[in-house]
């Protein structure tokens, strides 16, 4: 199995990964390390890569039920697994935050002193409907205080979407128009209608209008749709596997 370890300054009591496809037992189109249980992977299989993955923590992982929802999941009030649910928080020692993705955005937070953890899936609809700031609001301390890492998703010269996609967002932070390329000034042949997004900009906007200081956020520096080799992806595959991002506090 390799993992991605987040290149931030978090305590050193707080561990956090990405998985990519590389090791595991699937095949197919879920060739490598696939943790989906939804996608039509052989269950064994998962389950067997999900094993794999937990020897990693010595506390459960939280496995939610993605809907492209805000809906976040504290799991200082009980176990939480298969909620219906695009985040998960955490206080507590040794409860993993776990989200998957292949292509949507995983952002990955904690604060700086390492007592509060969350991880939440952002694709284009719930980073528009406010996930980011759903998860945020479940901390007590500062937002000044918290760090964030944006995890690997598709990146900005592969996620082509549509005009109102780009209205959306703009409509709610002007601000937005700087993550959208048209997509004829890429390619001359392109659809006029069609535009490629940054969804690790949107997120970044998103963020630093909740006050959160551009120099504390992570990451945002892979691509997983031109990446065959170490992510899957959705959009290039269609039917495919997923990777997974967690995050929890070890012992203090």
């Amino acid at each position: 199995m390799e993992w991605i370890i987040p290149n931030w300054p978090a305590p050193a009591h707080i561990q956090a990964c990405t998985t990519t496809r590389i090791g595991g037992i699937s095949e197919g189109v879920f060739a490598g390390f696939n943790v989906g249980d939804h996608v039509g992977d052989n269950p064994t299989h998962v389950a067997q890569n999900r094993a794999q993955l937990a020897q990693r923590f010595a506390g459960p992982i939280h496995w939610l039920t993605q809907t492209h929802s805000t809906r976040v999941v504290n799991l200082d009030l009980g176990p939480a697994n298969q909620a219906d649910a695009d985040a998960s928080f955490s206080s507590q020692i040794n409860q993993i935050c776990a989200v998957m993705t292949a292509d949507c955005l995983p952002v990955l937070f904690c604060d700086r002193l390492g007592t509060q953890v969350a991880a939440a899936h952002a694709g284009w609809r719930g980073l528009c409907d406010g996930v980011l700031e759903q998860t945020l609001s479940h901390f007590s301390q500062p937002i000044a205080d918290i760090l964030v890492w944006l995890g690997p998703a598709i990146g900005p010269k592969a996620f082509e979407v549509g005009a109102e996609v780009r209205e959306q967002f703009i409509a709610q932070q002007a601000q937005a128009v700087s993550a959208f390329t048209a997509a004829q000034a890429i390619n001359p042949h392109a659809d006029s209608h069609k535009y490629f997004a940054d969804i690790y900009q949107l997120a970044r906007l998103r963020l630093q209008a909740l006050g959160i200081d551009a120099e504390s956020i992570y990451g945002g520096d892979y691509c997983t749709y031109t990446d065959a080799a170490r992510f899957f992806s959705y959009r290039r595959e269609g039917q495919t596997g997923r990777m997974v991002s967690c995050i929890t506090i070890g012992t203090l």
